[in-house]
């Protein structure tokens, strides 16, 4: 039932400095401005491709504060997007799953979704707009990535005849690929369990446990956007040593707290289950 990874919620200290960084980053754009009492947030939204990043600012007590005071910035949920909301709402309770709604979204904290925090919305088409396309991957590190795969599929609607198993043991983990709709998008959820504590992501794992570790957009132009880093002296690394990579990943600290991998279109097919499809 899920269509599209449709934004980050990401939390911040403050909206303006995260605007500033996302604009020139990744030529975002602003969109609007709201407040959600759920979370007792200021909210600032901005649209990079046809994704929106969702910068929340605590306005005092409440979840996100919690957040920004144990974790500091950095991706508080993730969202997702529908054709069918009222149909998942209903799948959801009669699984018996909690869920707040707010502003005609759905809210489930990490406990029901294996650490990840989530918010269901309805579908809508964007035009994109600067550098990057879309978002199309959140990472979300689980004990034990069959019964986490097992879970989101009944959860969401998900069929795991879709699914693709994955392995690095470059950044030591093993898990699957949630895929929402091949070979039409990238868009998935990606389960990663541990293989390697010393690395990175499980030296994450060892600090926060089950939870979000990054998202994954993509570009058709990965050297545009080395030189909007290079200018502001952002800290980032590239999947390869080529001069013109064709991905990159932006270091959290030059992203208010969030691991963003940037792939050029279609590359990442070809460790998706569609190799063929990872044409230029």
């Amino acid at each position: 039932m899920l269509k599209r990874v449709d934004r980050v919620l990401l939390a911040v200290r403050s909206r303006e400095a995260a605007e500033e960084t996302f604009r020139q980053l990744l030529g975002a754009e602003k969109v609007r401005e709201g407040r959600s009492g759920l979370l007792n947030a200021e909210s600032t939204v901005l649209q990079a491709g046809a994704s929106e990043f969702e910068l929340l600012e605590p306005r005092g007590d409440g979840p996100l504060a919690d957040f920004v005071g144990r974790w500091g910035e950095g991706i508080f949920a993730i969202g997702f997007s529908t054709d069918d909301l009222s149909g998942l709402a209903g799948r959801l309770s009669g699984r018996r799953v909690a869920f707040t709604e707010e502003d005609g979204r759905l809210h489930l904290g990490p406990e029901q979704t294996r650490g990840m925090r989530v918010v269901l919305c309805r579908h809508e088409e964007r035009r994109p707009v600067g550098l990057i396309r879309w978002l199309y991957e959140v990472t979300n590190i689980v004990d034990d990535h069959k019964a986490a795969a097992s879970l989101c599929a009944d959860l969401f609607g998900l069929d795991p005849g879709k699914f693709v198993p994955i392995a690095s043991e470059r950044y030591g983990y093993e898990g699957a690929l949630l895929m929402f709709d091949p070979p039409e998008r990238l868009d998935r959820i990606e389960l990663a369990q541990i293989t390697d504590p010393s690395l990175a992501m499980g030296r994450f794992a060892a600090k926060r446990g089950e939870s979000i570790y990054m998202g994954y957009v993509e570009t058709d132009d990965v050297l545009a956007v080395v030189e909007r880093l290079e200018k502001r002296g952002a800290r980032w690394a590239g999947r390869s040593n080529d001069p013109n990579p064709e991905g990159l990943f932006v270091h959290p600290s030059s992203l208010h707290g969030m691991l963003l991998g940037v792939s050029r279109t279609n590359l990442a097919w070809m460790w998706s289950g569609r190799p063929e499809l990872a044409r230029r």
